[in-house]
């Protein structure tokens, strides 16, 4: 249940007044400064922004990986840090609630390992089932993100950039996450290919109810995969809204020039609410071969 307004009540990210700074005296750089703003559950919010406005700062102490000079982040009500012997099982139990998916995803892959044994591998460090298990629960979330058998045997170096880019995914999906942080994740892939994996994340959100925190610097792509918008500019939040209303009526001198920018102005509005629609008939098709199927057995 999608929950809102206030502190009080629980959202899946809540940043209160974070500042993260880098060096010291007058080498000191502010990546991050003062920034608040609440994911909701099951709710999608971009971040947008140029090289060094702080947005991929944002991202790594989001998920635990840097630590915030101020302020506080809270995950579903939870302050990340937290020490002491509860720390490191924190970690863990956060591991299964909030993931992210990388501009490259080599960086998240094992050149060693194919997608099934790397799949199997988080799964069994996590303590999910036993080995049937596992590898049911890895044909489950290969197939969602549209990998064939031949596909997740393959060892990373000889899949195509769209290929392991839905690897990355699948490895994101497979402990069940409620947010997904999708950090430039379409940003270097061909315009073909980009458009099969927003394709893709879309449905994936239609059908699971995934709360994503997407980060970019590409306006174009936003509409399709954020209701909310976020523009940051040197560490600052300059503008927020619904993605509709920034990219029609920007309201920030920043925001106009980052639109400016942009070679087609005519953001399809209409095609995006299409494109949502799609995925939605494609999950209840599914969820009706699924209970067929069921009927079927004895």
């Amino acid at each position: 249940m999608r929950q809102g307004g206030g502190l009080t009540m629980v959202q899946a990210i809540e940043v209160r007044n974070v500042t993260k700074t880098y060096g010291s005296g007058r080498g000191t750089i502010t990546a991050v400064r003062d920034v608040s703003f609440a994911l909701g559950r099951g709710e999608s919010l971009g971040i947008i922004g140029e090289s060094g406005s702080g947005k991929s700062t944002l991202s790594r102490l989001i998920m635990g990986l840097e630590q915030p000079d101020s302020g506080e982040i809270a995950l579903f009500g939870t302050p990340l840090v937290e020490r002491g012997r509860r720390s490191r099982k924190r970690r863990i139990e956060r591991a299964k609630q909030i993931q992210i998916v990388f501009q490259d995803p080599l960086l998240a892959l094992d050149p060693r390992q194919s997608p099934a044994e790397s799949l199997e591998e988080i799964l069994r460090m996590h303590g999910v089932g036993d080995r049937e298990l596992r590898r049911r629960r890895s044909a489950e979330v290969f197939e969602r993100v549209g990998l064939g058998a031949r596909e997740i045997r393959t060892i990373p170096r000889f899949l195509s950039g769209g290929q392991r880019q839905r690897v990355a995914i699948a490895r994101a999906l497979c402990l069940d996450p409620e947010v997904l942080i999708l950090d430039e994740a379409v940003a270097a892939l061909d315009v073909s290919i980009q458009a099969q994996i927003m394709n893709l994340l879309v449905e994936i959100r239609e059908s699971l109810g995934i709360a994503y925190l997407f980060i970019t610097h590409d306006l174009a792509v936003v509409p399709y995969l954020a209701e909310r918008l976020v523009v940051m500019r040197q560490g600052r939040i300059v503008e927020s809204g619904p993605t509709s209303h920034v990219l029609t009526q920007p309201q920030h001198v920043y925001t106009r020039l980052l639109l400016e920018s942009v070679p087609s102005r005519e953001w399809d509005l209409a095609r995006v609410r299409e494109l949502r629609a799609e995925a939605a008939r494609s999950r209840q098709d599914d969820d009706r071969t699924h209970a067929e199927k069921e009927k079927e057995e004895p």
